[in-house]
């Protein structure tokens, strides 16, 4: 079982390594050639698409920006705790609302040039992911996620079609899936409950492929 989760760990990590450089494309050259700022609503649609199905996987597996905070700035991040205030729903939604909210004003200037809707979407994917690197780096690599509008979005849409099962009778709470998980989630307070439940959970191999009794698994 243990090298199934492996080889799925090593899945992930290949499909991020081929999706990192997107963001730094669209940030770089996004400006000149602002049709490349459409990555951005198409992420977001695979995203709510994927949060209806499995919750936060896209964020896991699929988001570009997500691979580049789990392979690069995970490199040189000094992975502190991920504060509990970034998790905070509120916060969250007024996140969220405000974002949407400044997305549609701004193609709302100029409706009907579609170079103009992706200038506003590469201004959106630039700032934000500056945020991200910054909070990367100071705290931990996945900080921005931790309340990433769409992520919000995708743990609303979950309905637990899959999440992490605990085998209680075999863990023996060393942490090792927290240290290894890119969220930074207390799994082991899920113990006793047999799965984790926190929607903000990215549906990846991370916390099984490092546990040393095989207690958990995705279901």
């Amino acid at each position: 079982m243990a090298a199934d989760f492996k080889k799925l760990q090593t899945r992930r990590r290949i499909i991020q390594w081929l999706l990192w450089p997107v963001v730094v494309i669209v940030v770089a050259l996004g400006w000149k050639y602002p049709l490349l700022g459409f990555s951005v609503p198409v992420v977001m649609l695979m995203g709510i698409a994927g949060g209806i199905i499995k919750g936060r996987y896209v964020c896991g597996h699929l988001c570009p920006r997500g691979a580049f905070f789990d392979r690069i700035v995970s490199r040189v991040s000094r992975k502190k705790p991920i504060p509990a205030l970034f998790r905070n729903r509120p916060l969250r939604w007024t996140l969220f609302l405000l974002l949407m909210a400044f997305m549609l004003y701004r193609i709302s200037l100029h409706p009907e040039d579609l170079r103009h809707w992706g200038r506003v979407f590469w201004l959106m994917c630039t700032v934000t992911s500056a945020i991200g690197i910054v909070l990367g780096v100071a705290i931990h690599p996945r900080a921005w996620c931790s309340f990433c509008p769409m992520g919000t979005m995708q743990s609303a849409l979950d309905r637990g079609n899959q999440q992490l099962r605990i085998e209680s009778s075999r863990c023996i709470s060393c942490r090792a899936c927290e240290k290894a998980c890119p969220m930074n989630l207390s799994i082991v307070r899920f113990k006793e409950q047999g799965r984790l439940t926190d929607r903000d959970c990215l549906k990846c191999p991370e916390c099984s492929a490092v546990c040393p009794k095989n207690a958990l698994a995705m279901q």
